[in-house]
């Protein structure tokens, strides 16, 4: 392979609540930074991007609850009453039994108003009616959360979704579970969420990618040896820069790969496939097809090698196919996608696994090859064979005999399916989910809305099974196939705004 497996930027780790907490106590237990060291860095940190994001800003409407999350807001406010912003300060439910970090950084925002810029409530009804102001701060809970918010929290959080001023959450929205990404009852809406010291998963789950608003990560001194239990990473445009260019002075030496795909009626999807994949400038494709659909291929792929199997009134795959099918991808090294158009007659379920069983190479298997592999009862997959699975949210479900509600769900079963039957196992949808055997998986942050369209997944399938042939990694595959179509939906919008068409992605 042309390259080792991915691996995350700190910046890009996702932390869960528990993980979360857990390097928080080990910083200040073994490495001697206290919290109210990190709440400083915290602190300082979002006002400086608050005050390089917005310029004009006046005066502060702080809504704090009594923990750390709190104490991060006041240090920020702290920083922007030096830069003559006020602040009015509201502690939902006073400021009694405050945690021992906020309550010190409460004493020292006092210390700072020098000219009566400071205002401090100790309940929510006591703030009312407000002064002016052109922001919020949400300070009120933070990732610890496990219950649905209630009582006044409820009541600030509602009366905050209907203000017209920016909201800056401190860490995380409250009321956002940081797991999940589910709304415990209810949530704030923010417009910029300032993440302290890694991501949270639940921004890019459920509801949170329509709750966090613009996402800034804000780095505490965490040793990173303390997130190497993180197993979910966030995936982005900032991880393409690998360049994709085939090495090899021939075409065969610049990778191979084998298609099995279509059947009479859904040649299409063998054709967008094959076209995708080549056009991501590989070596060579050697399309296996049944031979009655070959005139078709002979029209549309000039450039495709074709070796048929079986007759001419043959128009789907059998189990007669089988050994000059395998003997067709035992003549060069490469890679397999198999799957797209081949339908589902019960002589293909006998020829896909008897494939699988009996191919070696590296294979991506896709949507009709996803429905054959559910209908047997063991996955025919040898220890050591390199294998992507490629399903839509129903192809998964049919696939792993679970039903899924939420997006945090879909993740457990992706990472609970990629170990247990060591594949890598892409699960597209919103977010895209990358699972591996390692266990670690990835997931994507935009709207993969303009990609629900029939034809699509083939494309996808056939970017991604380039690249395995090309020597890429199984999970490198993926993420590459996933940045290029992002990459290429931006530019195709750019250019308009009509949802582009399959062909497009090509």
């Amino acid at each position: 392979m042309v390259n080792t497996n991915l691996e995350a930027p700190a910046s890009h780790y996702l932390l869960t609540s528990e993980l979360s907490q857990e390097i928080d106590q080990k910083t200040i237990q073994n490495i001697g930074i206290d919290g109210f060291t990190l709440m400083e860095v915290a602190g300082k940190s979002a006002s400086q991007l608050l005050l390089d994001q917005y310029s004009e800003l006046s005066n502060g409407l702080y809504l704090c609850g009594k923990g750390n999350n709190a104490g991060d807001a006041l240090v920020l406010a702290r920083y922007l009453l030096q830069n003559d912003i006020k602040a009015s300060i509201v502690f939902i439910s006073g400021s009694d039994d405050l945690s021992e970090d906020t309550r010190t950084n409460l004493q020292l925002l006092h210390k700072y108003d020098q000219h009566n810029r400071l205002k401090i409530y100790e309940s929510w009804n006591d703030a009312k009616p407000l002064d002016t102001f052109d922001f919020v701060v949400d300070g009120l809970l933070g990732t610890g959360l496990n219950s649905d918010v209630r009582g006044k929290y409820a009541e600030a959080i509602q009366w905050c979704n209907h203000q017209q001023t920016p909201v800056f959450a401190m860490d995380i929205p409250t009321g956002l579970h940081a797991d999940s990404g589910e709304i415990m009852g209810i949530a704030l809406q923010a417009d910029h969420t300032y993440s302290f010291g890694g991501r949270k998963q639940g921004f890019y789950l459920g509801d949170g990618p329509n709750l966090t608003g613009k996402i800034d990560y804000c780095e505490l001194p965490f040793p990173n040896k303390y997130k190497q239990d993180c197993h979910s990473f966030l995936l982005d445009e900032s991880w393409n820069s690998t360049e994709i260019s085939p090495t090899g002075k021939h075409k065969y030496d610049s990778g191979v790969l084998y298609v099995i795909a279509g059947s009479e009626g859904l040649t299409g999807a063998a054709i967008m496939a094959t076209k995708s994949a080549w056009a991501e400038g590989i070596g060579a494709i050697v399309l296996i097809c049944p031979r009655g659909t070959l005139p078709i291929y002979e029209q549309t792929l000039p450039s495709i090698i074709k070796k048929p199997v079986g007759d001419r009134d043959d128009f789907f795959f059998k189990k007669k196919h089988i050994q000059k099918s395998l003997q067709i991808i035992g003549e060069k090294e490469g890679a397999l996608l198999i799957g797209p158009g081949i339908g589902r007659d019960k002589s293909t379920i006998e020829f896909v696994q008897s494939i699988l069983e009996e191919n070696s190479k590296p294979t991506l298997i896709d949507a009709d090859g996803l429905w054959c592999l559910s209908q047997l009862t063991e996955w025919p997959k040898p220890h050591d064979r390199n294998w992507i699975l490629t399903p839509h949210p129903g192809e998964l479900s049919k696939l792993t005999a679970e039903n899924f509600d939420t997006d945090y769900q879909r993740l457990q079963i992706v990472q609970q399916i990629s170990q247990k039957e060591g594949v890598t196992l892409l699960s597209k949808g919103m977010p895209g989910i990358i699972g591996t055997p390692e266990p670690k998986s990835y997931l994507t942050n935009y709207d993969t809305t303009p990609f629900a369209r029939a034809g699509n997944g083939d494309v996808l399938a056939g970017k991604i099974a380039s690249y395995l042939a090309l020597g890429y990694s199984p999970d490198t595959s993926c993420a590459m196939g996933l940045l290029n179509g992002k990459q290429k939906l931006d530019h195709l919008l750019k250019q308009s705004q009509e949802v582009p068409e399959p062909t497009d992605f090509i």
